[in-house]
């Protein structure tokens, strides 16, 4: 059974529908830090989840009138945060918690039945053996080989070299100091000297974005070093362009031609451009001043296009991933694949990332495998070079890359979610982008293409932090490196499956998506 996000009939108790397999509700009190006031942390916590119960009852309410729920759940979230900042007694709101979900559950019932969703995947999680660290070399793939037959000599130390060089600087540093680039201080400004719980508590809901709604939003993203530009794309087959300041927040084009759901898209560099995958087996290159459509390039396959990356170094290349198994690099410019940049996977490709230079291509698919590959940035080339079974038969629906460099995780890394319940971790030990893990965290995540990322400023301080989507309606940040109790904040106010999250370039505000078709724009606490 393969990946297959097709728009389908909803069902009219969950309002929008994903996958022939059901899963149940979860939700989880918030518990307080350590390291922040009990009473102001208490605080933020009740009405977070009351805004919770609220939101999870919220698909009940006037079923024929999706406009109102969203409309009720933003003033309810106004409402709650005006109450949390006059400082009311936190147990007297515990009451209030416990009084509005015993009214909400004889209402609508409790929140005990399974709801059934239809989703991207007609699979699922197969049970089956779990080699998380087992790496297959290509030495019998001809493309891995040179012209004479002999598999290309690529340096292996580099990525090593570069691990020793962050241990060597940063075990000269005191204890707490921040990274010393010219950029730190600019950094320490906007993270401030405080611990990472402290740095990822929420004020609440800065703005909530509903023009898709009750059709899943897959990806939400910033645009490249901007606070208030923020895109989105849906399964109604648009993408919306979003200014947040000056208020109120605005949808500033809808980009319009896709004949079904979108799947993924990118920014250029520049932020002019935004090229854009869909289940109607095309890609399309999008002016942003305008909207319009600059170019329409169907996949070489004549199969659905499933995720997109840009070539970090050559905004010129990007690449695709199709069901039919195959990535191909493509020239916008030209419209046509690049001769060689073509390669097949074990299964329908879902997720792409580079590393930072732009030398190593991972790509993940719906059968467990993650493979690297090697680019050849003078002709766009792609040369097979690893591969890593995660899980044999489980979807990888999220890639991302990050060349660390700071004190506690000195090595670049590899963030991978993989529908097995768990955010993995992957350290990179060469140039051929193999990879080794590292530690998981425990999510829920066994259907939905779940996306993660990297917080922007956590190579600039003490502390590094990932942010997730999650199943059970909530955003997720953990530590890396705390040994225990990683959890360091969870939002709570989605309705559906939080799909994606994305940080703006200062991480002031944090945009998340979800499976019906909200986005939430969350602001970060001033400290």
């Amino acid at each position: 059974m393969e990946w297959n996000p097709e728009r389908r009939k909803r069902s009219s108790v969950s309002g929008s529908s994903w996958g022939n397999s059901s899963w149940m509700r979860f939700q989880r009190p918030l518990t307080s830090s350590p390291e922040r006031p009990v009473a102001v942390w208490g605080m933020a916590a009740v009405w977070q989840q009351v805004l919770a119960v609220d939101a999870r009852y919220n698909a009940y309410r006037t079923p024929t009138f999706p406009q109102f729920r969203t409309q009720y759940i933003r003033r309810r979230s106004q409402l709650l945060r005006d109450n949390a900042k006059a400082g009311y007694d936190p147990s007297l709101r515990k009451q209030y918690l416990r009084l509005r979900s015993q009214l909400l559950a004889q209402r609508y019932g409790p929140l005990s039945e399974q709801s059934s969703f239809r989703a991207y995947s007609n699979s699922i999680v197969r049970s089956s053996r779990t080699t998380l660290d087992r790496m297959e070399d290509f030495d019998d793939d001809p493309r891995a080989l040179g012209a004479r037959g002999h598999r290309r000599s690529v340096s292996r130390g580099s990525y090593q070299l570069q691990a020793q060089m962050n241990r060597a600087v940063y075990d000269e540093r005191p204890p707490g100091s921040v990274v010393p680039t010219s950029v730190a201080e600019a950094s320490r400004a906007m993270a401030g000297d405080t611990t990472l719980s402290e740095n990822y508590a929420f004020a609440g809901m800065y703005h909530i974005f509903d023009q898709h709604v009750d059709e899943a939003v897959p990806k939400v993203q910033f645009a490249n070093d901007d606070k208030h530009l923020l895109a989105c794309c849906s399964l109604d087959g648009t993408i919306s362009v979003c200014q947040l300041v000056p208020t109120p927040p605005v949808v500033l084009r809808v980009l319009k031609g896709h004949s079904r759901g979108v799947s993924d898209f990118a920014w250029s560099l520049s932020n002019d451009i935004i090229v854009s995958t869909s289940l109607d087996a095309t890609m399309r290159i999008w002016a942003t001043e305008d909207g319009k459509c600059i170019r329409e390039i169907p996949d070489p396959d004549a199969s659905e296009l499933l995720c997109c990356t840009f070539q970090p170094m050559n905004n010129n290349l990007t690449v695709v991933g199709n069901g039919k198994h195959n990535l191909h690099v493509v020239n916008i410019s030209t419209g046509k694949k690049v001769k060689g940049g073509s390669s097949k996977l074990t299964g329908r490709v879902l997720s792409l990332s580079f590393d930072s230079p732009g030398r190593i291509l991972w790509a993940g698919d719906d059968k467990g495998s993650i493979f690297s590959f090697l680019f050849d940035m003078a002709t766009g080339k792609l040369t097979k070079a690893k591969r890593l079974v995660v899980n044999e038969g489980s979807s990888i629906t999220s890639i991302s890359a990050r060349s660390w460099i700071s004190r506690e995780a000195r090595d670049p890394s590899l963030l991978i979610n993989a529908c097995i319940n768990k955010l993995l971790l992957y350290r990179v030990v060469d140039n051929e982008g193999t990879l080794q893990l590292k530690r998981s965290f425990q999510i829920q995540q066994s259907s939905h293409p779940v996306r993660s990322i990297f917080c922007p400023l956590m190579s600039f301080r003490q502390g590094a932090c990932i942010v997730t989507g999650s199943e059970d309606m909530c955003v997720y940040f953990f530590d890396v490196e705390r040994a225990t109790k990683a959890i360091v904040n969870k939002l709570q106010g989605h309705s559906a499956a939080v799909l994606d999250v994305s940080f703006n370039c200062d991480e002031s505000l944090l945009a998340s998506s979800d499976a019906k078709g909200m986005v939430i724009v969350w602001k970060r606490e001033q400290k």
